[in-house]
């Protein structure tokens, strides 16, 4: 018997001494993987396939991985202690990103707001602007439009479907589509824009505004401006309003608060970024024969002047990504859209300019438009303005079943 207690005692000393060891390395400090809550339940190892929220088909085992762990960051809820906030907009990426799956859209809004001077946009910036973060770790930090703001404009989430084909499309195949001649006075540009990431100018294709280049400045700039967090690309925390005093009271965390894991050298960033580069696109639907004449009536229209069918990728090491079309009804310009546009300058865009939503997947979104006004697709074309006035006007003009046709033809691609 006294041999036999001895073993268990070995047994359980062991047990503690490699739980200790696991509680170590998941609490050892600011490692990129700090301990954060998960917002959803875990979920099964990915399968490439064709539903919303899938790996891209041709992924290596170490992509899928990758794209697994960067699900899993993507889902987690940050603390204050984490280093959420001061102030922010929710405490996870799938907060805002969740419609239909996981790197969905969403029909959150934020809020933009400035003013115009002299014909000029004026951010507002020493005042916390141009962008309003809803949320604070303290009611004290709480921020709220400066009477200042004559312009103030909501923005809706994007869907992340895809984006890893976009950021692998050329920027000289972006630029040559604002080169050709287009119908109807519509012209378009690219928007060129500082790297972050790179440090390179580079054509900038993801936002509303096409302000940004590439995923892993995306993935840096949201995880400061939505969720508060710190970053290598991003190491300046926003001050309340601009109130640096609210910003030393309530910011008791050292910059960057994202740091890079030492065993992965990855940071949450860069997690972040693998998951959305390895996300697929929206998967199509089989075309029916209303579909098939809707089709033609896009191209008919000049509605394809702008929603372009289709780019083809750069070559790229990774095979899944190399040299794809993508499908994804946009030429990632910059538009004059007159009353359409939303007031706010951002990096290259002006106050009336907004970059062609690629339209791939619309089917699964309740909202549409840069502000979620339209609440159907057919709002949403009756709303078009700027370039975009003479094909809103041709389908106006069409007759009920045409323009069903139309609208089954989006919502199948």
């Amino acid at each position: 018997m006294g041999i036999a207690l001895r073993i268990c005692t070995l047994v359980v000393v062991a047990l503690v001494i490699a739980l200790g060891d696991v509680l170590a390395q998941s609490f050892s400090g600011n490692t990129g993987h700090r301990p954060r809550v998960h917002s959803l339940p875990p979920k099964p190892p990915p399968h490439p396939g064709t539903a919303f929220g899938d790996p891209l088909l041709g992924l290596t085992p170490a992509q899928l991985a990758d794209f697994a762990v960067g699900r899993e960051a993507f889902e987690e809820q940050d603390t204050p202690e984490t280093g959420l906030g001061p102030i922010f907009n929710d405490v996870s990426c799938v907060a805002c990103h969740s419609v239909p799956e996981s790197g969905g859209g969403s029909e959150i809004l934020e809020t933009r707001f400035g003013r115009t001077v002299n014909g000029h946009f004026d951010p507002l910036t020493s005042k916390g602007g141009s962008l309003l973060q809803k949320n604070a770790i303290d009611l004290a930090a709480t921020e709220f439009i400066p009477p200042e703001a004559k312009v103030i404009a909501q923005r809706q989430t994007t869907p992340l479907f895809g984006l890893g084909l976009i950021e692998a499309i050329s920027d000289w195949t972006i630029i040559s589509n604002a080169l050709g001649h287009k119908p109807d006075g519509v012209t378009g540009r690219a928007a060129m824009v500082q790297d972050v990431a790179t440090g390179q100018t580079r054509v900038g294709r993801f936002g509303w505004k096409a302000q940004v280049a590439t995923l892993l400045t995306f993935s840096g700039d949201a995880y400061l401006n939505e969720v508060g967090i710190t970053n290598r690309l991003f190491p300046q925390e926003n001050a309340p309003n601009g109130d640096m005093a609210l910003l030393a009271k309530y910011d008791s965390l050292g910059d960057p608060e994202d740091t890079t894991d030492p065993a992965t050298g990855k940071a949450d960033i860069d997690l972040f970024a693998d998951f959305m580069r390895f996300l697929a696109p929206p998967p199509p639907l089989p075309f029916t024969s209303a579909a098939r004449a809707g089709e033609a009536l896009f191209g008919q229209l000049g509605c394809a002047a702008c929603h372009q069918p289709s780019m083809t990728t750069a070559s790229s090491t990774i095979a899944a990504l190399d040299r794809k079309q993508v499908q994804l009804y946009s030429d990632l310009l910059l538009h004059d859209m007159g009353s359409l546009g939303d007031g706010i300058a951002q990096g290259p865009a002006g106050p009336r300019e907004m970059r062609t939503a690629p339209l791939w997947g619309v089917r699964v979104r309740t909202r549409l438009l840069h502000d979620g006004r339209a609440h159907t697709i057919d709002r949403a074309i009756r709303f078009h303005d700027g370039e975009a006035a003479v094909a809103r006007e041709r389908y106006v003009r069409l007759g009920p079943t045409l323009q069903s046709q139309l609208i089954e033809f989006l919502k199948s691609i």
